[in-house]
């Protein structure tokens, strides 16, 4: 191994970010799109979804899109192509869906996701189906984002996740040949910046709606709202939905609808669920109330919580069957306490319950958990786990490559003097770092990579010339 690889891999093994934030790596591969956008905004939802009812309650109600950031076509490709792009973190190893996977409800398998360095998150990943049903509008386990827009950005910025400032990814993405004439498509403009870069990826994550499960094309064979879900389920399927949500004189019910609502099957704010007794460890967004996401395929997102302490969906329902802890914050749905009451919102509307309530125990059967299993599975959309509309475009080879194309590597190729002062400033920072580093084995490697990967700057000279002071 030559000397300036092994000072390389130092400086990077000491400093993983220095070859991140302040270099555009030119060997990441460009997206694949295709020739006619596809489409994202006439998508033809289900009327069960579309309609509110007194049965099933309101989805579309629950629509949290803001008026000044509708989907449209071009900007949730735009969104797509960002969510996929390992550019968006600090050393071109993690993406958003490195976290979510679309195979995985857009979740992810692992109880807690690694991140860029290798660290795991203190959270598992939230499932994005149907995130954008959601009334409150609020984002993440403990509702701390205010909504999706502000959300989408802070995992970017996350030590442990992506670890990207947002300032150096402005510059970061104007410097990649195929991005400036997607934002123009998405806003009108080419300009790139994090307003944009947020609006893009909110609107590709809202844009992932589930509608063609099994229990989608049950509903359907009834008229409008009013489904004849006998015609579309088996018997096992339709005790679990008896048992999910009630009114089919089938048994009793375990009303699981009461905070699973709606036929998206989402929640309608974030409860305590009875996990722990105490929540001293982690107390979510007060209380130790947590969001539950939509949910739809969620058979396919194991582990689950906010922790994902439950390895599969028996763990889950044995937890509501036998396991609800006696939390003084208990969702009045979880407790037979008459002091118990259901509150709206955050904060402490949802406290206030009675110390001497007991959890509810469903004490269901092997037979009737299983059913409950069988229906939660009908939830599944095997079309939206694999919908080319939500996959990798980096990885969709097959299509013809429309508006993107690879950086020209030729040196009689025009100059591009928007790029190249993105260079200089990206090989200023870089050399700012360097100049400040104290160990002189880390400075040197610093130094030569700058030279390396930022050839035609100035300030790649002067560190040229600093390696040449250095050795005399």
């Amino acid at each position: 191994m030559t000397r300036f690889m092994v000072l390389l891999l130092a400086a990077i093994a000491v400093n993983p970010a220095f070859c991140s934030a302040d270099d555009v790596t030119d060997d990441l591969p460009v997206p694949h799109l295709p020739a006619k956008p596809y489409e994202y905004v006439d998508v033809q939802l289900p009327p069960h979804l579309l309609f509110p009812d007194f049965r099933y309650g309101n989805a579309v109600g629950a629509d949290n899109t803001p008026q000044d950031n509708p989907i449209t076509n071009a900007g949730a490709t735009l969104g797509r192509v960002l969510f996929y792009d390992k550019r968006l973190s600090a050393n071109d190893t993690t993406s958003c869906s490195s976290c979510h996977q679309q195979q995985h409800g857009f979740s992810d398998p692992e109880r807690f996701s690694k991140g860029l360095h290798g660290k795991r998150t203190k959270r598992r990943s939230m499932g994005l189906t149907n995130a954008r049903f959601y009334a409150p509008g609020r984002f993440f386990w403990d509702e701390r984002a205010a909504t999706l827009e502000d959300q989408v950005l802070m995992p970017i910025q996350d030590d442990v996740e992506m670890g990207m400032n947002l300032d150096d990814l402005e510059i970061k993405l104007r410097s990649v040949d195929f991005y400036p004439p997607l934002f123009e498509s998405a806003f009108g403009t080419p300009e790139i910046n994090r307003d944009r870069i947020s609006r893009a990826l909110a609107q590709f994550v809202r844009s992932l709606v589930s509608f063609q499960s099994k229990y989608d094309r049950a509903v359907s064979f009834g008229k409008g709202v009013y489904p004849t879900f006998e015609n579309g389920l088996n018997k096992q399927e339709l005790l679990g939905l008896q048992l999910y949500s009630g009114g089919f004189g089938l048994g009793r019910s375990a009303r699981c609808d009461r905070c699973h609502g709606t036929t998206a099957h989402i929640s309608r704010n974030a409860t305590n669920n009875g996990l722990d007794l105490t929540t001293d460890k982690d107390d979510g967004a007060g209380g130790g109330r947590f969001k539950a996401p939509s949910l739809r395929n969620v058979a396919v997102r194991a582990p689950y919580m906010h922790d994902g302490r439950f390895k599969d969906l028996r763990e889950v329902i044995e937890h509501y069957n036998s396991g609800v802890q006696n939390h003084p914050d208990l969702d009045r749905s979880l407790s037979r306490g008459p002091g118990r009451r259901r509150g709206r919102g955050r904060g402490p509307g949802r406290r206030g319950g009675d110390r001497n309530g007991e959890p509810v125990r469903l004490n269901l059967s092997n037979t009737e958990i299983d059913a409950l299993v069988a229906f939660l599975n009908t939830l599944t959309d095997h079309e939206f786990l694999r919908d080319p509309r939500f996959s990798d475009p980096f990885a969709d080879l097959n299509q013809p490559i429309a508006a993107t194309k690879q950086r020209s590597t030729k040196k009689d190729a025009p100059a591009n003097p928007e790029r190249a002062a993105n260079r200089e400033k990206l090989a200023r920072k870089a050399l700012k770092k360097a100049r400040a580093a104290t160990e002189p084995r880390i400075k040197t490697a610093e130094l030569m990579l700058i030279v390396k990967r930022f050839a035609e700057t100035k300030a790649a000279q002067e560190a040229k010339n600093l390696l040449g002071g250095a050795k005399k």
